[in-house]
């Protein structure tokens, strides 16, 4: 096996890690903005000529009007002051200069380390595509903030979990490219454990999907005891009418129950992978998920029983990035060179581990797995595409 073909350069991985910094903070203001009503504060989408807030108070005012022409002020804010209109606004162009200043911290150092070869070409086609991806989000966040301006009073708990979808997808990428430069991975290495670890990570992404829709519909505010809802362990309401899949969306019992049962599946699935791969390499970054998880399930009681306050519901969904990001970790170390090594004897550049060699007067012969074995079989918890040369 070899090494997969990223060219190595830690300046590439910190800058990718810097900008999953970036994209975590983007999406932890981007929740602040559901949390205190401040996504349609801004009624245009003006990506460049919008970069700037008002300057002065006819500005403001200005931009006040704007907002007064839809239902949300009539509905929800009417009489609102000026002063409480800049407050939302602000958690609002905030969230957009994120995106703003991400573009600009992903475009720029791109072009330089193309320009000095610090990336290969394939990579660099990678990186561009993620910079194109990442001006669809921008598209695709306006095309949620519309569902909210003629209306609905908010925007479409559908079009916001896109929103976020499509950030984690973004995310994940970066941090899985950043990963590989770092640590490559030998091509054809798999874990027993990597399908159960992939699954995992799954989960814990369609998880934060379903968070989505509990926000969306401000179901985090309602039916705030533990462990049951309102005495049951499904609540009444759990269907609007008729049952009917789109209920699964759109009552506000349903989601928060959803998204209940998810947090108590993906806890026994954290539970069971750490105690499988406990005596193997996968061992300490299965604990590690399994801590997060831990941690975002008391966080995500916590969360529900005081009724969603804007500090722990902005905790729990970035614990949930980093619930995500250790998840994502889990399945690169089931696909790196931590388990296997190249069949020449040596170890891909950048692997953790090396190969063993021989010792003593028999010699063993060398496998492509850490270590020696007098059978040439691989370790117990380790598969591989081809069987090992004895």
């Amino acid at each position: 096996m070899t090494a997969v073909p990223v060219k190595s350069d830690r300046a590439v991985a910190l800058w990718l890690f810097a900008i999953c910094a970036l994209l975590a903070l983007m999406i932890v203001v981007g929740g602040a903005t559901r949390l205190t009503d401040s996504g349609l504060s801004i009624v245009e989408w003006r990506p460049v000529t919008g970069a700037a807030p008002p300057l002065s108070e006819a500005d403001w005012r200005a931009e006040f009007e704007k907002y007064k022409t839809i239902p949300e002020y009539a509905q929800v804010n009417l009489g609102m002051s000026l002063a409480d209109f800049k407050e939302i606004y602000w958690w609002e162009w905030g969230h957009r200069f994120l995106g703003r200043l991400i573009g600009l911290a992903f475009l720029l150092p791109l072009i330089y380390f193309a320009m000095t070869r610090r990336i290969d070409r394939a990579l660099g086609l990678r990186l561009l595509g993620l910079f194109i991806l990442g001006g669809l989000q921008g598209a695709l966040g306006w095309w949620m903030v519309s569902s909210g301006l003629s209306e609905r009073i908010d925007v479409s708990q559908y079009r916001l979990a896109a929103h976020l979808g499509l950030a984690l997808i973004l995310f994940a990428a970066m941090i899985w490219i950043a990963l590989d430069l770092v640590s490559p991975r030998a091509r054809g290495a798999r874990h027993r454990l990597a399908p159960y670890a992939i699954a995992l990570m799954i989960g814990v992404y369609a998880q934060m999907i379903l968070g989505a829709f509990v926000a969306g519909l401000r179901a985090g505010r309602v039916y705030n005891t533990w462990p049951l809802m309102e005495g049951r362990f499904v609540p009444e309401a759990y269907f609007i009418g008729a049952p009917g899949v789109s209920d699964l969306f759109e009552s506000m019992a349903a989601v928060q129950f959803n998204h209940r049962l998810g947090a108590y599946a993906l806890f026994a699935a954290a539970l069971a992978m750490m105690i499988a791969a406990r005596k193997t390499a996968l061992g300490p970054r299965a604990r590690m998920v399994f801590a997060c998880v831990a941690l975002q399930a008391l966080l995500g009681v916590w969360t529900v029983v005081a009724a969603t306050p804007l500090a722990l519901g902005l905790a729990h969904q970035a614990t949930a990035l980093i619930v995500f990001g250790a998840s994502l970790y889990l399945v690169h170390g089931s696909m790196s060179s931590i388990e296997m090594t190249a069949s020449s004897g040596a170890a891909p550049a950048g692997a953790r581990g090396s190969m063993a060699a021989p010792t003593g007067s028999e010699s063993a012969p060398m496998t492509p797995f850490h270590g020696t074995s007098r059978t040439g079989a691989p370790p117990p918890d380790v598969t591989t595409a081809s069987a090992p040369s004895r």
